[in-house]
């Protein structure tokens, strides 16, 4: 099963941990690494990522996240079709580079995109070809 982790996923077990969800969260991210490190899962990786990456301020959290790339079946590039389907998510309330994002794991046929935004997960019924979910949620329906 192919799977894509955008950049807050990535990031949350770099966050606060004394607030529960964000420790919850980190442990199944962290869970979900390890099935990708095993081969149970599939780790699609994008230049969106790579963008995002880049902008960290904190060089040890950069170059942690930067070593994910390296478990990664897929690395998607840009193109026409990736920036159509990002405008289609976008005109659907979905902030530009989560719409990147998002297109980028449909573009690679990934059965779920997973993050930690709240803002993207409130949406996550507009957005078909994929599923949508958490971290925790995505250990609930798939790797119980």
């Amino acid at each position: 099963m192919k799977i894509y982790l955008d950049n807050c996923c990535l990031n949350r077990p770099f966050d606060d941990q004394s607030q529960i969800r964000i420790r919850l969260e980190s442990e199944a991210k962290l869970k979900i690494q390890e099935e990708v490190q095993s081969g149970k899962l599939q780790l699609v990786w994008s230049y969106i990522l790579d963008y995002e990456n880049n902008k960290n301020p904190y060089q040890e959290r950069k170059i942690r996240i930067k070593t994910w790339k390296n478990y990664a079946i897929m690395d998607i590039e840009e193109s026409a079709e990736i920036i159509a389907t990002a405008e289609l998510l976008n005109q659907k309330g979905i902030r530009r580079i989560d719409s990147l994002h998002i297109s980028c794991a449909i573009f690679a046929k990934c059965e779920y995109f997973l993050t930690t935004d709240d803002k993207i997960l409130k949406l996550a019924d507009l957005v078909a070809d994929i599923n949508v979910n958490d971290p925790i949620g995505f250990i609930k329906e798939v790797l119980s």
